[in-house]
């Protein structure tokens, strides 16, 4: 992918990369601060560039099915991020800047590496959709419950005891809990 396309600075919504066997995006991706929706996913990425903090008007970014093994701590800076799609990569943790995504109401992490829930989640209020199927989770924060707008937690295909009190309580406030 050229540095050039960090040019198009008036692309205003769509961009789709996917499944075209990029190994690397360019640093310029940053400069596109009117991009809404970015899809990379498909690709052989290892790494997302630290400049992507820079898109500051991303609602939904698509990285899913790529190598990525961790994500730059300047994700936190999409302050506009709604929607996060990681499934199928090799995600062991979330950086701390995640804790940032206060307008985030989706975050798909299914199919990663993560074996406990990430805490930056904990103050994310708009919070409403976590998928984590296929993680290796055994254990989960109390700080669960106190998330105000959680409707859907979905812990299947982990090690996670469905008898865990905490559980019952997500469904008793709303919370939508599959294991």
């Amino acid at each position: 992918m050229p540095e050039e396309l960090g040019k198009l600075t008036e692309l205003s919504d769509f961009l789709y990369l996917h499944d075209n066997q990029l190994s690397r995006l360019p640093d310029s991706l940053g400069n596109l601060t009117r991009l809404r929706y970015l899809n990379v996913g498909e690709n052989p990425l290892t790494a997302l560039p630290e400049t992507i903090g820079g898109m500051s008007g991303l609602i939904e970014l698509r990285a899913q099915h790529s190598q990525l093994t961790t994500l730059p701590d300047t994700i936190g800076q999409l302050h506009s991020l709604r929607e996060l799609w990681l499934r199928g990569n090799t995600i062991e943790h979330l950086p701390s800047s995640a804790a940032n995504l206060h307008e985030l109401r989706h975050l798909d992490l299914r199919e990663n590496s993560l074996t406990e829930m990430p805490e930056s989640l904990a103050g994310l209020p708009r919070l409403r959709q976590i998928d984590l199927r296929s993680n290796n989770l055994g254990r989960l924060p109390d700080w669960l419950a106190l998330m105000p707008s959680l409707e859907k937690l979905d812990l299947r295909w982990n090690k996670v005891d469905p008898s865990l009190p905490l559980l019952s309580k997500l469904e008793r406030l709303g919370c939508v809990v599959l294991t």
